[in-house]
């Protein structure tokens, strides 16, 4: 954690912005992992993720103290209604289809390390743009 600290304070003492870091920091994955007692931040998925929530929460905006699943509930809810609706146009009985969030079960991004988003039967990063491998 002294470490983390010391490569966050070199980065903003030469510029990085604060955005750039907690944008890549947020939604890391790795143990520990779990419920905080802090009632602005109630589940992180690492400690990189909680700190980077809570910097992004107290230095930038308040967006920052919701995950991302929340952030990215729209996205989802569009994407399965234009499935609904293709699966619709083409007569075939569908279930209607509850958008999942994307915590479950979401592989990190190969490129940045972010958790991607449900995209169709695939997943799509929306930090960088790349995709598990679908066209």
């Amino acid at each position: 954690m002294d470490g983390l600290a010391l490569l966050i304070s070199i980065g903003l003492q030469y510029g990085v912005p604060l955005k750039a870091i907690v944008d890549k920091l947020t939604n890391t994955r790795f143990e520990p992992s779990g419920y905080t007692e802090n009632p602005n931040i109630r589940y992180s998925s690492s400690v990189l993720d909680y700190i980077a929530r809570w910097l992004g929460g107290k230095f930038l905006s308040s967006e920052y103290l919701k995950p991302k699943t929340v952030l990215n509930e729209e996205e989802v809810a569009t994407e399965a209604t234009k499935a609904s609706a293709v699966a619709g146009a083409r007569d075939t009985p569908t279930q209607a289809h509850k958008p999942t969030s994307a915590a479950e079960d979401a592989p990190s991004c190969s490129t940045c390390g972010m958790l991607m988003v449900p995209n169709g039967s695939c997943y799509k990063c929306v930090n960088c743009g790349s995709t598990s491998g679908c066209a």
